[in-house]
């Protein structure tokens, strides 16, 4: 709503309950009157942004909008429930959005009786400020309605990336393969400082660890337990009461009033009792070797992504990496820096890490195999295409 507002566009906020939405407008107004006192806005803006913004409860109320972009709990359920229920309100032609950054949006248009009109609108947290917008193309998304949804980002200062539907889209689905790594290095020897640091020292705005204390390592433990997965220490993390920044302590500990991250001996102590009860014993883990593990496995999922047709261009990936997900822009997004590094080099070691961890999922990918065998690059992909 502030990202719309902000370009001056009239917004219509829905809200479940007026207690919900009397807080949300309350924010915004903080934020747009911080924005204003540190100078970033002109003083008479917040009012101004404030009097675009028409408050309300009740789906109903979405008649005359041109663009409905929904932003409720990433649950399907209540996707599915609030779409059936945009359909028999919204008018037609409405452009329906989902800020979904995983869930199926075929799915979710198939609630509907105009899948034409439905597509993925994924703003970056927070919203008002990231730059990128994802906007997914459904089996069935209409030419028009994803002309809309990308000259709307533009027109809201976003940055529109074209991608497919896939459980993550691009950034989170390539995200994953990181955080996979991140915590099969923990079960090996190394702690989350040494993690953090390599991947801060890369240029990356912050690690793999902070980034879960910052998020709140109990919404990946939720997760886990409806999903039935284990994952032994950052389960104990949180049976602990280690739930990140909003306790004080996860992976670090946090000062009071401060979000630095501080290495706790609590916490190397309670990864070596799980590896002992494991029967897992911790061994030297080099920087390089924490570097390798941590981007290759990321530009293999993105040879995949472009192999299934998610993505149409590697740069595509390059940009959802450089605005939402602070990539170092002076190594020019992931698909773009693996050229730089040799996609020989990267293959033979996704291939070396697989024997050596056991882990087939870093197998190269087709599409990296085959470029790295003949010498070429993702950028000549592009290239074809042109030509």
């Amino acid at each position: 709503a502030m990202s719309f507002a902000n370009a001056g566009i009239p917004v219509t906020l829905i809200e479940t309950t007026d207690e919900a939405l009397k807080r949300g407008m309350g924010i915004m107004q903080k934020n747009w009157e911080a924005t204003a006192a540190r100078g970033g806005i002109p003083a008479d803006a917040p009012a101004k942004r404030m009097a675009l913004i028409d408050g309300t409860v009740g789906l109903e109320h979405v008649k005359d909008a041109d663009l409905v972009i929904e932003a409720v709990f990433e649950t399907m359920a209540v996707k599915k429930e609030v779409f059936g229920k945009l359909d028999q309100y919204a008018k037609p032609g409405a452009v329906l959005a989902s800020n979904t950054s995983y869930l199926n949006i075929d799915a979710i248009a198939a609630e509907t009786s105009r899948p034409q009109d439905v597509l993925g609108m994924h703003f970056f947290s927070p919203a008002n400020v990231m730059k990128l917008c994802e906007i997914v193309r459904a089996e069935k998304t209409a030419p028009d309605a994803l002309v809309t949804a990308v000259s709307i980002a533009r027109k809201i200062a976003k940055v529109p990336a074209v991608v497919g539907v896939c459980d993550g889209f691009v950034g989170n689905r390539m995200l994953a393969q990181r955080g996979k790594q991140a915590e099969k290095l923990l079960f090996e020897g190394a702690l989350p400082q040494q993690v953090d640091a390599v991947v801060t020292k890369f240029g990356m705005p912050m690690g793999p660890f902070a980034m879960g204390d910052l998020a709140g390592l109990d919404i990946g433990w939720r997760s886990r337990k409806d999903r039935g997965i284990k994952s032994e220490i950052a389960d104990a993390l949180c049976e602990a009461g280690r739930f990140g920044q909003k306790t004080g302590k996860g992976y670090y500990k946090y000062e009071a009033g401060s979000r630095a991250p501080l290495p706790d001996p609590d916490v190397e102590k309670l990864i070596d009792e799980t590896l002992a009860k494991l029967g897992l014993k911790r061994r030297a883990v080099s920087d390089e070797e924490i570097l390798e593990r941590m981007m290759y496995p990321m530009i293999n999922e993105g040879a995949k992504i472009l192999a299934e047709g998610i993505a149409a261009r590697p740069s595509d990936i390059d940009v959802v990496w450089l605005y939402g997900y602070g990539w170092p822009i002076y190594r020019g997004g992931p698909m773009y820096w693996a050229d730089s590094v040799g996609l020989k080099h990267i293959a033979e070691r996704l291939a070396f890490y697989a024997k050596e961890t056991n882990d087939p999922s870093l197998e190269p990918a087709p599409l990296l195999k085959k470029l790295a065998d003949e010498g070429k690059t993702f950028a000549s992909l592009a290239q074809g295409k042109a030509a």
